[in-house]
């Protein structure tokens, strides 16, 4: 079986290569993502996906239905990238799309294009090798989930695929793994710190206060393996017409044991002593949100933060995972996202926490490369990584082959 599904994948490379480049240099911020969006509709239409659709949110969904119609796998993967950030750091043009020496450059190379492409292109290769599947494949092509809340995965779960009759049983992030199992990673939330009186110079007084408590507690990280914990934006004033407010923006690093309400406790008891030494004023912590109008012309509020979540290592998808990757002769490794970036993140504890569906991330990309210039993937990767999610994909769906036996799950 793994023969058969190495040779197809080789027949495959470069028309998933030249996809992926087709990606990348198809700008896609987030709301933006129309024109990717159709790339990737388009592209499942070619490679044979059945029911392919766009809901109203703009994700894009791809189903390849088994004889049985379960269990189901979602394959997913976002189509906004974070900020190009200053072009002059980039050696080329962000959306440049191009290989040296084996490497693919541009924004959203490694978060996670690629990841994209791999795992449409996975599906297809199942389909092309014509191994039976008695479980559904999804690939949904997910949008907005750079800044945070992942409102696309959030409608595709609530609304989208329980209209199809579809639920999934897994799921497979394309996120950047360098072809590792991930099975968790931190959290994170932007909270905003509003302090409020009817006096300018007490309000002032008692903002500065708590920006440099906060300041001075928590400090960013320094060299090596430590990630950021915090960072905070300069306080702003409103006026309005009987009191005036600062709001101070806090980003704060969230561990897999940390709740976002927990967090928010902790951060309005530390706002509320330091802007009680200096004045009177209320002080009150919340999540931001924002209203964001999505690229289908739907608007959706969107809640600034990223769930942690954490499977256990022996849970029998990551088990069956590390079996199907082992067979098919691919390195196997596990771990946890590092997250080296404050704000960098995956959708994993909406799936896990919020739907309950166990999910992993396993994809070419690279966190060290992710929200920042010259972003890249090894094509030699890429390709790889279309090889390991067909063959996690039908260890989890399909029926056994040469010898598997496929215990329930």
């Amino acid at each position: 079986m793994y023969s058969l599904l190495a040779a197809k994948t080789r027949g495959l490379e470069a028309e998933a290569l030249e996809f992926t480049q087709q990606l990348i240099r198809t700008a896609s911020p987030s709301s933006q993502e129309g024109e990717v969006a159709r790339l990737v509709e388009q592209r499942m239409e070619s490679l044979g996906y059945e029911d392919v659709s766009v809901d109203d949110y703009g994700n894009v969904i791809g189903v390849l239905p088994g004889r049985e119609g379960q269990p189901t796998v979602l394959l997913c993967s976002h189509m906004d990238t974070a900020e190009a950030g200053e072009p002059a750091a980039w050696q080329e043009s962000p959306l440049s799309g191009e290989v040296r020496d084996g490497v693919l450059y541009g924004l959203g190379a490694s978060d996670c294009k690629a990841g994209l492409a791999a795992q449409l292109y996975a599906g297809a290769l199942l389909r092309r090798a014509m191994l039976p599947r008695k479980g559904n494949i999804v690939v949904a092509a997910t949008v907005s989930e750079e800044q945070g809340g992942s409102p696309g995965l959030r409608r595709l779960m609530q609304d989208t695929l329980p209209s199809m009759d579809l639920r999934p049983d897994y799921a497979i992030l394309g996120e950047p793994t360098e072809l590792g199992i991930y099975y968790g990673q931190d959290g994170s939330a932007v909270f905003e710190v509003l302090i409020e009186g009817r006096d300018n110079f007490q309000v002032s007084d008692a903002t500065t206060a708590v920006f440099e408590s906060l300041h001075n507690q928590y400090r960013p990280a320094g060299s090596g393996e430590q990630a950021e914990f915090q960072s905070l934006c300069s306080p702003r004033f409103q006026q309005r017409a009987e009191s005036v407010s600062g709001v101070i923006g806090v980003c704060r690093r969230l561990s897999d044991t940390q709740t976002i309400g927990g967090a928010m406790e902790q951060i309005k008891h530390e706002a509320r002593a330091a802007a009680a030494s200096v004045a009177h004023v209320a002080v009150d912590v919340t999540v931001r949100r924002e209203e964001r109008q999505l690229y289908t012309k739907r608007s959706t509020l969107l809640e600034q933060r990223i769930d942690a979540w954490s499977l256990d290592p022996y849970h029998p998808l990551i088990m069956r995972a590390r079996h199907a990757l082992a067979a098919a002769g691919c390195d196997v490794s596990c771990g946890k996202f590092r997250l080296p970036r404050l704000g960098m993140g995956t959708a994993g504890g909406v799936l896990s926490n919020q739907f309950n569906v166990p999910a992993i991330a396993y994809g070419p990309g690279s966190e060290d490369t992710c929200h920042g210039p010259n972003e890249s993937v090894s094509v030699a990767r890429a390709s790889r990584a279309i090889y390991g999610t067909a063959a996690i994909v039908h260890s989890l769906v399909g029926v056994p082959v040469c010898g598997w036996t496929l215990d329930e799950i």
